[in-house]
């Protein structure tokens, strides 16, 4: 069984972060990245279904030189071994150029199961998943809070609206969008990290996928123009009293103001 990762490099959760020069996005030099947290459970999933049998896993990354850091972290952790899609082409790429490149690269190497996270923390659009899934021809669900494989069918528990559940099957070859909290991730051992020294990494172009003219700034739908941080509020308003009080006070509040 092959199993193929998406996984996605983002600022470090406590890195300060500053917007760019031209307000189009942050100032990205010297601050920490690590991958972010909704892969690490993907690909912990991964690595329990590596742990309970025979199963490759493959971890995939687009981005600069710096991703090669996330990649063999992710090698040091269990995977067998990376593709890092590195090209300055990419650049500019929407969530739908994103998926492009994911795609190629799974119809390249025919994964069983693709597990990504449900979402990425620095845009939070939870796009790329379903739109690679749609590429590749597979099935897929996402919000999985819960994975069950027997027999090549896979039966996921998945969030929806209300604080509901929906349980959903799947045949592989298909592709599963995970939930933070899914699991618990395990952390990198010494002994992972010199072993990653001697792991595939292979590093790709957009050309080398045949999807050249498909991503960048120029192919994408969707731009951002700017960004900013959320204005401040003029005033606040201090609530006292005892707790009941306090409690009574804020629920008139946000009745008055169409929140309840």
């Amino acid at each position: 069984m092959k199993i193929m990762v998406c996984l996605k490099q983002v600022p470090h959760q406590d890195a300060r972060l500053d917007i760019n020069g031209d307000g189009t996005w942050i100032q990205e030099d010297n601050i920490k990245f690590e991958i972010n947290s909704y892969d690490t459970y993907a690909l912990e999933e991964a690595l329990l279904i590596k742990d309970a049998g025979e199963a490759e896993v493959l971890v995939v990354s687009i981005g600069p030189d710096r991703v090669t850091q996330a990649l063999r972290t992710a090698l040091g952790m269990g995977a067998d071994r990376a593709i890092h899609v590195n090209d300055p082409e990419i650049q500019g790429s929407d969530s739908l150029g994103m998926a492009k490149v994911l795609a190629a690269v799974a119809k390249e190497e025919n994964p069983d199961l693709i597990l990504a996270g449900l979402m990425s923390e620095d845009a939070n659009y939870a796009a790329v998943p379903p739109m690679l899934a749609e590429l590749v021809g597979i099935p897929h669900t996402t919000a999985a809070v819960k994975v069950e494989r027997s027999n090549g069918t896979l039966t996921c528990d998945r969030e929806i609206e209300g604080g509901a559940n929906e349980v959903v099957t799947l045949e592989a070859p298909c592709l599963v969008a995970v939930q933070s909290g899914l699991n618990q991730v395990r952390y990198a051992s010494l002994k992972g990290i010199m072993a990653a020294k001697k792991k595939p990494l292979d590093v790709k172009t957009a050309a080398d996928l045949g999807v050249a003219d498909q991503v960048g700034a120029g192919a994408a739908k969707v731009s951002v123009t700017q960004i900013a941080p959320p204005p401040k509020g003029d005033t606040a308003e201090l609530v006292e009293g005892s707790p009941d009080e306090i409690a009574a006070k804020l629920v008139t509040k946000i009745k008055e103001l169409g929140l309840l």
